[in-house]
């Protein structure tokens, strides 16, 4: 992940304790109340802006908000969850001092609030992020006119943060999506969710970027920043343009302390769609995998390569046999620099960019070879086809990591980690760089096949940030 001094990003979504709702009150409810009350004593609570100003229309976003609110509501959450282990207890040091610890972790319920989106009023469909239902047994959807429903969890994709419930009820408004890939920076969006349990907050902004990502190294991101106000309640809930369209799911923000700072992130309503699909057919998300191992070409490699200044894409280091890759003449030594006509510039940027594409989706890679562009159509395999990239063929506790050999100072680095993996259960993470099996350092992917090769069980160095962990690992 990259490092920035405005770190940490926040999910949006808002936890409260199961016993006391009153958390929302204080301070800031508190204050909130305070603040209103005082408003409606005053002489000019009740003043308006006049319709003109001299021979202009003051312009107003009520029509739009009336339009696109009643397919917002509120999602709150009930379950239990277990307190995860402190990894302490993992380290055989520790062990030997403090033997009597006990390490079976503690259940405990919560209660969490966010928001969502209809965006098909006659199956009852609703947008919302996976995070908001993470671990929830109750999901009751509240709408604008008060009618509180029971929800059931079609589908949920921790990968793009998107998942889609089903409600049972009629006269229900629906949101359009529009098409995201129209939207511009400068583009004016208006936020509609529940922060701080806040019902139907509006607030207004443009957007301040687009292709956003390195905020979840582990997920697949193509995020629009914008400026309007994104708080803990906002996850999930609508950010449109101003003909009322969904542009975008809102997902995070950047923050110190929680709270909103100008800089918030939405998902794509292109990716929604795509994902919302694949959930309503599947249940899940069936993504499909080109077959390449790859990294970042740097400057150096670039230079090395007698590249002309300024090339960025990504270098294929390994094609994997019988993979799309293959299949569509791409080899080892190419620079992908496109994926059907947008600029890919790094290798996260290729991995998001197939990764959200269904399998048997045609794609067409623009790159370079010999430092000549040219253009070859992929048809996106399955990913349980392409047995190396899973790199199941080095140890059984890797399937389902995508493993490369590090840029810089050697190692082998986690690329990507499928959800529900054994790599995910022995807790590998995107961007891990393992370093060491047992005694042995690891400086490249052959190291790592000699060092777990016959071996079933065995204790893994990796570097994670600026920390080194070190963790049993079994097949």
């Amino acid at each position: 992940m990259k490092k920035s001094a405005m770190r940490p990003v926040f999910p949006t979504s808002m936890s409260l304790t199961a016993a006391s709702p009153r958390r929302l009150l204080s301070p800031f409810g508190a204050l909130v109340l305070i603040t209103a009350a005082m408003l409606t004593m005053s002489p000019l609570a009740g003043a308006q802006l006049p319709a003109r100003v001299g021979d202009k229309a003051v312009p107003s976003l009520a029509p739009i908000i009336k339009q696109a609110s009643p397919a917002v509501v509120n999602i709150a959450t009930r379950g239990t969850i277990r307190d995860q282990r402190n990894p302490l207890l993992d380290d055989p040091f520790f062990r030997r001092f403090f033997p009597e610890v006990p390490s079976v972790p503690r259940e405990r319920r919560f209660q969490s609030a966010g928001s969502g989106v209809i965006v098909d009023a006659k199956n009852g469909y609703i947008i919302t992020n996976a995070h908001v239902i993470e671990n929830a047994s109750e999901i009751t959807v509240t709408l604008l006119d008060d009618r509180q429903l029971d929800a059931e969890v079609v589908g949920r994709d921790a990968g793009s943060d998107v998942a889609v419930l089903k409600v049972d009820a009629k006269n229900l408004a629906e949101m359009r999506l529009a098409d995201s890939s129209k939207a511009e920076v400068g583009d004016f969006v208006i936020a509609i969710g529940n922060p701080f349990g806040l019902q139907h907050t509006v607030t207004s902004g443009i957007i301040s970027a687009l292709g956003r990502s390195g905020i979840n190294p582990e997920g697949y991101e193509d995020f629009i920043q914008t400026d309007a106000s994104i708080n803990p309640g906002n996850s999930g809930g609508a950010l449109i343009n101003l003909e009322g369209e969904l542009v975008g799911i809102n997902t995070a923000i950047f923050s110190r302390g929680g709270g909103n700072i100008g800089i918030g992130f939405a998902i794509p309503s292109n990716m929604v769609k795509a994902v919302m699909t694949q959930l309503i057919e599947y249940g899940e998300v069936k993504r499909g995998m080109l077959g390449v191992q790859m990294t970042t070409l740097t400057p150096d490699i670039a230079e090395s390569l007698e590249l002309a200044s300024g090339t960025r894409g990504a270098l294929v280091s390994q094609v994997v046999e019988g993979s799309a890759a293959e299949k569509a003449g791409i080899r080892a030594g190419d620079i992908i620099t496109s994926v059907n006509g947008r600029q890919v510039t790094t290798s996260a940027e290729l991995r998001n960019a197939i990764g959200l594409m269904r399998v048997g989706e045609k794609v067409e890679i623009g790159l370079l070879r010999d430092g000549k562009p040219r253009r070859v159509t992929a048809v996106i395999g399955e990913r349980d086809s392409v047995s190396a990239e899973s790199s199941g063929q080095i140890h059984a506790a890797f399937e389902g990591a995508s493993l490369a050999n590090a840029d810089n100072n050697g190692g082998v680095q986690v690329q990507s980690v499928a959800e529900g993996s054994p790599a995910q259960r022995a807790g590998l993470r995107a961007n891990d760089v393992i370093i060491g099996v047992g005694r042995m350092p690891i400086r490249n992917m052959d190291d790592l096949r000699k060092a777990v090769s016959n071996v079933r069980a065995f204790a893994i160095t990796i570097q994670r940030g600026n920390a080194r962990l070190v963790f049993p690992v079994s097949g």
